[in-house]
């Protein structure tokens, strides 16, 4: 929820998947140009799709359930996975001689809140696309019943993002959460109940972005605006027309570090914490480890703010928490007290506004936090190119959006892109099956370690 939201309301209502293959068949046939006009990417390759058109072929032979899980550093991904769906797999699947019945296409779950920043339309097109809503950091039973079921029961496999959301950084995925494990083996249980002998597959799906030429000089410009921003001296048309990344990479740093005493200076004054020990920071040698140790602590600090106004422990990872935060300012605002507006006084409607209105301003301490989740301090350092200066650059200008508050913000484009993905191995859900089902610690063990194997399935097909 990235707009701001001063009224109190009704619980937010579950949107249920209403495939429409009409209208799929429409998005399917605007969608290459629609990417072309509409983003940044001028080419979609992928690798191992040949494993993919098999594994359909056995979806539809009655012999397997699975779900793709994909890599999710920004919002242009589900673009990406229809194309592949669409275009690329059937395309194999001929060359293979692999016969498919169309359409290749997959049921999906998505965040429930982006509706709410992006416009209720994009609910409804969800819906039609066979997508099932999730509220994240909290037991969402109706979101888990109705992803359980597609899992199960759909027409097409599922896919999901496992790390949740999006982290702007094609080469670091965020840890991911248990959920996708869990459902593969409620898929599995509800099957061996159903007496049914599908395999069930957890399909890891790699996401890459690069650009087709260096867009230094556009990294630049967007640098310059940043510091001017900022506050810092502008140095725009000193290095524009021969921009590199030795000539930036001091400027970058430097702006990091002014942000951050700002905000450190911001949370201190106002807000009245405790951050990184500045006899700690001097002793750090590096500018790289230094700027990471102090964002780590800004990062906690901010996260304490709303964690103390919603009255939560900070327990857990920092995505962790900021789902926790992001939970208990929606039950500030979509309020169950709230479902028939029209028996409240006008007075109880004022207070519930003031309520969300706070709410939303608490939350917004988190948003910052959100955007930095998978920020190590050492992204480009440990692994010098374009692709990860830009990734660095645009957080540091969305963290600027947020504090100034442009909810008109897009992510500037510096360059065309093209995207690779690549299909990895499938992991079995069946195979672990028995280990699950001994008892609670047993399942609880099994979710663990196939997370951890996921993870590291996914990550090596980033690098």
């Amino acid at each position: 929820m990235s707009d701001v939201i001063y009224q109190a309301q009704p619980p937010l209502e579950f949107i249920p998947p209403a495939f429409n293959p009409l209208f799929l068949r429409v998005v399917h046939t605007v969608l290459p140009s629609w990417i072309q006009w509409q983003t940044a990417i001028s080419q979609i390759e992928a690798d191992n799709v040949e494993i993919l058109a098999d594994l359909y072929r056995q979806f539809q032979e009655g012999r397997i359930r699975f779900l793709l899980a994909f890599r999710h550093p920004k919002t242009d991904d589900p673009f990406c996975l229809v194309y592949l769906l669409s275009q690329l797999v059937p395309r194999v699947a001929r060359q293979q001689g692999i016969a498919l019945q169309s359409p290749i296409h997959a049921h999906f779950i998505y965040d429930r809140g982006i509706p709410l920043w992006a416009g209720n339309y994009v609910g409804w097109m969800a819906s039609q696309l066979g997508g099932t809503p999730i509220q994240r950091g909290k037991a969402d039973w109706t979101g888990l019943r109705s992803a359980r079921d597609l899992f199960a029961n759909g027409k097409f496999p599922i896919a999901a993002a496992p790390e949740g959301a999006t982290n702007g950084l094609s080469e670091i995925i965020s840890p991911l959460e248990p959920g996708i494990a869990q459902l593969g083996f409620w898929c599995a249980e509800d099957l061996q109940k159903a007496g049914r002998s599908e395999q069930v597959l957890i399909v890891p799906v790699g996401i890459k972005y690069s650009y087709t030429a260096a867009p230094w000089s556009a990294i630049a410009q967007l640098l310059s605006d940043l510091e001017a921003a900022s506050g810092l001296p502008v140095n725009a048309g000193k290095t524009d027309n021969i921009a590199s990344m030795e000539l930036l990479y001091p400027r970058l740093l430097a702006l990091a570090e002014h942000l951050l005493s700002l905000m450190e200076q911001f949370y201190t004054r106002f807000y009245h914490q405790k951050l990184a020990d500045a006899q700690t920071v001097a002793e750090i040698k590096d500018r790289n480890e230094a700027l990471a140790f102090r964002l780590q602590a800004l990062l906690n600090a901010a996260l304490q703010i709303s964690e103390q106004y919603f009255n939560l422990q900070a327990k857990g990872t920092l995505t962790d928490r900021c789902r926790k935060v992001e939970q208990a300012g929606w039950n500030y605002i979509f309020r169950e007290d709230f479902k028939d507006i029209n028996a409240l006084s006008s007075v109880e409607i004022a207070l519930g506004d003031r309520i969300a209105e706070e709410a939303t301003a608490r939350m917004w301490h988190m948003r910052l936090v959100e955007s930095f989740v998978a920020v190590s301090g050492n992204y480009i350092k440990e692994k010098p190119s374009v692709e990860r200066f830009a990734e660095t650059t645009l957080i540091l200008s969305q963290m600027i959006a947020k504090i100034k508050g442009d909810k008109s913000f897009q992510r500037p484009q510096l360059g065309k892109q093209k995207v690779k993905i690549n299909i990895g191995q499938p992991l079995s859900i069946s195979e672990r099956y028995s280990t699950y089902k001994e008892n609670r610690a047993g399942a609880k063990q099994a979710v663990a370690d196939f997370t951890n194997d996921l993870q590291q399935a996914m990550q090596s097909l980033i690098l």
